[in-house]
C-alpha cells in the first residue's frame, strides 16, 4: 500500500528554521576537531533574538574547538524525526564565570531561567557556575538548510 508523504521543500529559509529552532530546546551542536573531523554534542539551548545560546563548560571539547574555529552548526529535529533544520553560523565565547556576582553568571541566570525556570537555590548555582567554569557559546546563524514540512 503506498504511502502519502508530505511535501518538502528543497531548501529552508533563514527565518523558518529559527521559527522550527524557537519551538524546541535540544539540539546537536557540530563544532571541528582540530584534524577537521566533526564533534557533535547533544546540548539544551535557548534561542534569544534569533541567537543560539548554550551553557558550555569550558574544558569540553567543544569549547576547545570554537575557540580554535569559531564556525558551528546545530541541528534541531521534530519529535517524530520526519523534519529537521541545520543553522550555520560563528559562534561568540563570553568570559568563563569567575565569580558569583560577576556579568557571566548573570547571563548564566538569565540563561537558566529561560530553559528551565527559577532555581530552588541561587546562591548555590552561582557557586557552582564559577566551580564548574561555565560560559555561555552565542551561535548567530547566518545560514540554515533541512527539511520542513511545506505549509
Amino acid at each position: 500500500m503506498p504511502v502519502s508523504i508530505p511535501a518538502l521543500g528543497p531548501c529552508v529559509e533563514l527565518a523558518d528554521a529559527l521559527a522550527f529552532a524557537a519551538a524546541r530546546r535540544h539540539g546537536v551542536l557540530v563544532t571541528q576537531k582540530a584534524d577537521g573531523r566533526a564533534q557533535l554534542s547533544n546540548i539544551t539551548y535557548a534561542l534569544i533574538d534569533d541567537v543560539v545560546v548554550i551553557s558550555v563548560t569550558d574544558s569540553r571539547a567543544k569549547t576547545k574547538n570554537l575557540r580554535r574555529d569559531r564556525r558551528a552548526s546545530l541541528h534541531v529535529t521534530r519529535e517524530d524525526f520526519y523534519a529537521y533544520a541545520v543553522l550555520e553560523g560563528e559562534a561568540e565565547l563570553s568570559p568563563v564565570a569567575g565569580a558569583p556576582d560577576d556579568a557571566t553568571v548573570e547571563a548564566l541566570v538569565a540563561h537558566y531561567r529561560l530553559i528551565a525556570g527559577e532555581h530552588p537555590d541561587w546562591d548555590e548555582f552561582r557557586r557552582t557556575m564559577v566551580a564548574d567554569r561555565r560560559l555561555l557559546v552565542r551561535l548567530t546563524p547566518t545560514r540554515a538548510y533541512g527539511m520542513l514540512p511545506a505549509e
